[in-house]
């Protein structure tokens, strides 16, 4: 099999921003996630950092956005993205609007430590990505600012590191 973004089938258009990105050729994290992620599979995968573990689920993600596109669900998004700090959060933001740009893809990115009312904005209007930090998250959830009703897919990313810092409970 050819080492090419081109064999995980993805849309015109998203070769196009994968491409733009700078991605030449999957990491092996990526050829073997990708594929098994586009096919609905629960997945648990560790790699090294800097290995492309956040492409690996983004990408697959933006496809299905292009297959099934779907009306903004109000305070309800369609991907739920937990992480446990906020760096890490923001990392994976950029990383959703920078692959999905051009591709009509809403998001947000909330985490403490700043003004929740903007995070409250961003939710209402309606996305497909939300990318959460558990305190902030459950903050929006009991002032009924973010539900998980209609959210397809929960992406724990660093779900380990979660667990050290004591957010079992939550």
């Amino acid at each position: 099999m050819s080492n090419s973004f081109k064999t995980l089938g993805f849309a015109p258009q998203l070769e196009k921003l994968i491409e733009a990105n700078g991605f030449t050729s999957p990491t092996p994290i990526q050829m073997k996630a990708i594929p098994l992620v586009r096919q609905g599979y629960d997945l648990l995968a560790a790699a090294q950092t800097g290995t492309g573990k956040t492409a690996a689920f983004v990408l697959p993600m933006l496809q299905k956005m292009i297959e099934e596109p779907t009306l903004y669900q109000k305070r309800v998004p369609r991907v739920l993205v937990l992480t446990p700090t906020r760096e890490l959060a923001a990392q994976v933001g950029e990383t959703i609007l920078s692959l999905g740009k051009d591709l009509g893809v809403r998001s947000a990115v909330v985490f403490g430590g700043v003004g929740i009312n903007p995070q409250k904005a961003a939710i209402a209007k309606g996305l497909d990505f939300l990318v959460a930090t558990p305190g902030r998250l459950l903050d929006l959830m009991n002032q009924g600012f973010a539900g998980l009703s209609k959210t397809h897919i929960l992406i724990l990313d660093e779900a380990d590191r979660m667990l050290d810092m004591g957010f079992l409970p939550d």
